[in-house]
């Protein structure tokens, strides 16, 4: 009879330190990816930030919303929050340029100063990690969704994990977005 209780509280302290880590799993902070210049970025040195991570193209009718990206960037940044851009080529190639390329499209027609990561697939065959967490529940643990366009926006919140979904067409400074960095 002792064995057997031994057995259930060993069993119950394994499964809750299982449980632990697949909750642990379930931040942007397990990622490190690549940015423009070729250097680490390091997911986990944004803990206690609200983060909106968005998938970029520098030919796309949504390519302006840079600007307000900078503007929020510019506005935020101090005050616990990041942006951190994804260069995609998956919706009619609007975004066919080298890493260098867009880094100088970036800063020349924009001065953006927010982090923006190496080019990547967001969507389909190939997707890069950071995008199968933010549009898979089984890794994010809170919804799926598809990437519909360049310049969707994923909020994460301050445990790196993620908050909301928004649609491409949204501006950067929407009301909404606002009220959430703020709050």
């Amino acid at each position: 009879m002792k064995f057997r209780n031994l057995m259930f509280i060993a069993i119950m302290i394994m499964a809750t330190k299982i449980n632990g880590q697949e909750d642990g799993d379930k931040t942007i902070y397990q990622f490190r990816v690549t940015n423009l210049e070729g250097e680490e970025f390091d997911f986990s040195t944004l803990k206690g930030k609200k983060v909106m991570i968005v998938n970029t193209a520098s030919k796309c009718g949504l390519t302006p919303q840079y600007k307000k990206l900078q503007a929020l960037y510019e506005k935020y940044s101090n005050k616990n929050f990041e942006i951190v851009g994804f260069p995609a080529n998956n919706f009619l190639f609007q975004e066919p340029g080298t890493d260098k390329e867009i880094s100088e499209f970036c800063e020349k027609n924009y001065g953006v100063t927010f982090p923006m990561m190496s080019k990547i697939s967001v969507k389909g065959k190939g997707m890069h990690p950071v995008y199968e967490f933010l549009t898979q529940e089984s890794k994010n643990g809170v919804i799926s969704s598809s990437v519909s366009w360049n310049f969707q926006k994923y909020l994460i919140n301050t445990d790196g994990q993620l908050a909301r979904v928004v649609s491409p067409r949204t501006q950067p400074d929407d009301p909404k977005v606002i009220s959430w960095i703020e709050n």
